[in-house]
């Protein structure tokens, strides 16, 4: 391996260049970054939050959440994007539902300590 030096010496290089060496990419920093991108508008996380528990319709969450159907299919769409949540047809009907990823459960866990609420499963 190649001896590298950083520009100043504060008596900790050997321990940050070791850390250096297991850093992640800017590519993988960019995915947390994306998904911590979703925490920026509460109605969001609360559409979210409610898909962690249930699977839904537009017409539905849009009902639960008070708001209009176009916000919620923004809110939809970004969610999607981000691969937080997935989506299923039947018929003519498009049902949304909290992906089954180590990233989706992990934001699920955050937001219920951030606002310390609990599952109603729990």
């Amino acid at each position: 391996m190649e001896e590298k030096a950083l520009p100043h010496d504060h008596g900790q290089t050997m321990e940050s260049l070791r850390e250096l060496e297991h850093m992640p990419s800017v590519e993988e920093f960019q995915t947390a970054a994306d998904i911590f991108k979703q925490l920026g508008d509460g109605s969001r996380i609360r559409i979210f939050w409610l898909l962690c528990h249930c699977e839904e319709c537009v017409i539905n969450l849009s009902a639960m959440v008070e708001m209009s159907s176009p916000a919620v299919s923004h809110h939809l769409r970004q969610l999607k994007a981000a691969r937080l949540i997935v989506s299923r047809r039947e018929g003519k009907e498009v049902y949304y539902r909290a992906a089954d990823t180590q990233q989706a459960q992990l934001l699920h866990h955050m937001i219920e300590y951030m606002v310390e609420i609990t599952c109603p499963s729990a």
